[in-house]
C-alpha cells in the first residue's frame, strides 16, 4: 500500500525535477522501518466496531504511517538527533550530502531545511492517502475530526516535551502529561478512535478505545524510555547515550531525580543534556536510575498499565476478533527487548 503510494509520488517528483529524487528516496527509507502500530490500531478500531476488511481501510490506516514519518523527521530536528533506526537522521544525511558535494553555504542549516520540508511533505501526503483510500465520503468525514484532533494533540505533546527539556527537571506528573499527548493518545487512543469513527461506532466503543488506549500508550512510552537508556542498540537502532545526551525529561528520569540523593543528583546534573556524553558518563546515569529504584518503578507501572488496558476489553462492545487482536497488541507493544 505505502510502496504503491510512494511509487506514484516518486513519479510526480521526477516530473518536477530529478534533483528531488534523493529526498523522496530518503522519505521511503524513513517509512521502511517501524512497527506500524498506528495503522494496526486504526484497523482494529474499524474491525472492532464492525467494519469489514478490505483495501480501503488498509489505505486509510496506512496514512497514519505517513503522519508518523513526518513527525519523526521533525522530531529528529528538534532533538538534533544523529541516528534513527540505525541510520543517519534526515538532517544529518543531507548535511553530509551538502558537505561532500562542496556546495556553498553551511551544511547543517541545509540539512535541517531539507528535513523540515520533507517532514512537511509527509504530513501533507497523510491527507492525500487518507482521502484517496476509497472509503465512502461519509466514513472519511467522520474520521477527519479525529485525525485533526490527533495532529493537534501530537503537536501539543511535542511542544510540552520541548518545554520540559528547556525548563529543566520537572515532576513525574509533568512527564506523564507529555506521555499522554505525545504518545498515548497519538499512538493508540486516537488511531483506535479513527478506525471506530469511520466504521460508525458510538460513544460506548469510543470509551473502550480510551480506557484501553491511554494506559497502554503510557506503558508503551515507558518501555521505550527504558530501551532508550538500557536497550541493545542493535535492536533499538539508536545509541543508549542518546536520550541522556539530549536531556530527555522522561518519566524514568523524573523518578530518578525525585528519589536521588545529593551525590546522585550531581551525576544527573552533570551528564543529562551533555551533548559530549561518553559511555562512561552514561553508565553513571544508568547506575543512578537503577540504584534509586526508578527502573523497577517504571517496570511496575508498565505491568499495571498493561493490566488496566486489557481489563478494559473485558465485556467491551467490540468484536471478539478485535478483542483478541488488541490483547495481543498490548503484549507486543510493551514487551522487553531482551
Amino acid at each position: 500500500m505505502l510502496g504503491e503510494f510512494l511509487g506514484r509520488q516518486r513519479a510526480v517528483a521526477a516530473g518536477i525535477a530529478a534533483e528531488m529524487l534523493p529526498a523522496i528516496d530518503a522519505a521511503a527509507d524513513v517509512l521502511a522501518g517501524g512497527k506500524r502500530l498506528r495503522p494496526a490500531f486504526c484497523y482494529w478500531g474499524w474491525r472492532g466496531a464492525g467494519g469489514v476488511d478490505g483495501p480501503e481501510i488498509l489505505a486509510a490506516a496506512a496514512a497514519l504511517e505517513l503522519l508518523h514519518a513526518g513527525a519523526l523527521v521533525h522530531d529528529d530536528v528538534l532533538d538534533d538527533s544523529d541516528t534513527r533506526r540505525g541510520r543517519p537522521t534526515i538532517h544529518r544525511r543531507f548535511a553530509a550530502r551538502h558537505a561532500a558535494a562542496g556546495w556553498r553555504g553551511t551544511a547543517a542549516p541545509f540539512g535541517r531545511g531539507v528535513a523540515i520540508l520533507l517532514g512537511d511533505l509527509l504530513l501533507a501526503w497523510t491527507d492525500e492517502l487518507f482521502g484517496g483510500s476509497g472509503l465512502p465520503e461519509a466514513a472519511l468525514s467522520r474520521g477527519r475530526a479525529v485525525l485533526d484532533a490527533m495532529r493537534t494533540e501530537l503537536m501539543a505533546g511535542q511542544y510540552l516535551d520541548l518545554l520540559e527539556q528547556a525548563a529543566g527537571p520537572g515532576s513525574v506528573a509533568d512527564a506523564l502529561r507529555v506521555v499522554t499527548y505525545k504518545t498515548a493518545k497519538y499512538t493508540i487512543e486516537r488511531p483506535l478512535h479513527l478506525g471506530a469513527a469511520m466504521a460508525g461506532a458510538g460513544e460506548a466503543v469510543a470509551a473502550v478505545c480510551t480506557d484501553y488506549g491511554i494506559p497502554l500508550g503510557t506503558a508503551f512510552q515507558l518501555r521505550d524510555d527504558i530501551l532508550g537508556i538500557f536497550g541493545d542498540p542493535a535492536i533499538t537502532g539508536k545509541p543508549v547515550t542518546g536520550d541522556i545526551s539530549e536531556g530527555k525529561r522522561t518519566v524514568l528520569m523524573a523518578l530518578a531525580t525525585e528519589r536521588a540523593n545529593s551525590a546522585q543528583l550531581r551525576v544527573l546534573d552533570r551528564y543529562v543534556g551533555d551533548r559530549r556524553l561518553t559511555e562512561a558518563g552514561a553508565a553513571e546515569v544508568r547506575a543512578v536510575i537503577t540504584d534509586t529504584g526508578a527502573l523497577d518503578e517504571c517496570e511496575t507501572l508498565i505491568d499495571a498499565s498493561v493490566k488496566e488496558a486489557t481489563a478494559a476489553l473485558d465485556g467491551a462492545l467490540i468484536t471478539e476478533e478485535a478483542r483478541e487482536a488488541l490483547t495481543e497488541l498490548a503484549v507486543l507493544s510493551t514487551a522487553r527487548a531482551d
